[in-house]
């Protein structure tokens, strides 16, 4: 019996990996994005967001770890080395200059120093890194939770997500550069392990790893864990940002929930 057991953990894994090859293959970033099909197939996502919602829980905890059981460092995801100029102006000068900005709504749009978020009550995690090309990875985490900075910006009861936008440029659309973003909602914002990690096992988080701030989603998958966090923007549509499917993957097809 034990061999057939099936946590939940990998269940929804392999839920999430499935539904985004499924999706990949029929969400075409160029198509008619009011089309029925489309209208069908972002029905059918949701319905997978609701169904993992039930299975995942709001206060579940992703499993941490000891320190005996980090064998490597931290693998690298996405983007490594952004050389957009912005960035680069504030990397040359070690941050100082950094201000994390947090508006939309919000009561009270906020902004904050590295220095002072650094200051900020904080929390260590060991926890592993799932990425969707079939890695993982266990590091250790040290950031602000994120719920921390959500209060003092005094949320709006309409908010329902918080969207990430990012300094590096991924690509070069028809449209211009093409710069990282992405998004989760509310509920998994305010969860205990949701950080905004400036650390990783035990040094400064690397630039490789996402320096400055990286958020940390520990029930999800990699690619919804941005780095090179540039802003937070508090919202109740992700529709009008990027193309609208709540992220850089998912306006490729990727499935927006990832649960793990």
């Amino acid at each position: 019996m034990t061999r057939l057991a099936l946590s939940r953990r990998r269940f929804l894994t392999g839920a999430a990996l499935a539904s985004t090859a499924t999706l990949a293959g029929c969400f075409d970033p160029l198509g008619d994005r009011d089309s029925t099909v489309r209208n069908v197939l972002e029905t059918a996502n949701s319905l997978t967001y609701r169904a993992q919602r039930l299975l995942l829980g709001s206060d579940d905890l992703a499993r941490e770890y000891s320190e005996s059981e980090i064998r490597q460092p931290q693998r690298p995801n996405g983007s490594t080395n952004p050389r957009d100029a912005d960035y680069l102006a504030l990397a040359n000068q070690n941050f100082a200059p950094y201000r994390l900005k947090i508006s939309g709504l919000v009561e009270t749009p906020v902004e904050f120093s590295l220095d002072e978020i650094r200051a900020m009550p904080s929390r260590t995690q060991i926890t592993r890194h799932d990425c969707v090309e079939g890695w993982s990875c266990i590091a250790k985490w040290t950031g602000a939770p994120l719920a921390s900075l959500l209060q003092q910006a005094k949320v709006k009861p309409a908010a329902r997500f918080v969207l990430f936008e990012c300094f590096d440029t991924v690509e070069n659309g028809f449209s211009g550069p093409i710069k990282y973003y992405e998004s989760i909602d509310l509920r998994d914002a305010l969860h205990p392990q949701t950080i905004l990690a400036y650390g990783l096992n035990g040094d400064v988080l690397p630039v490789a790893n996402g320096s400055p701030l990286r958020v940390r989603v520990e029930r999800q998958l990699g690619y919804k864990m941005a780095k090179y966090i540039r802003s937070l923007v508090v919202t109740d549509d992700l529709h009008g940002h990027g193309d609208g499917g709540g992220g850089y993957w998912e306006d490729r097809g990727y499935e927006w929930f990832a649960g793990i």
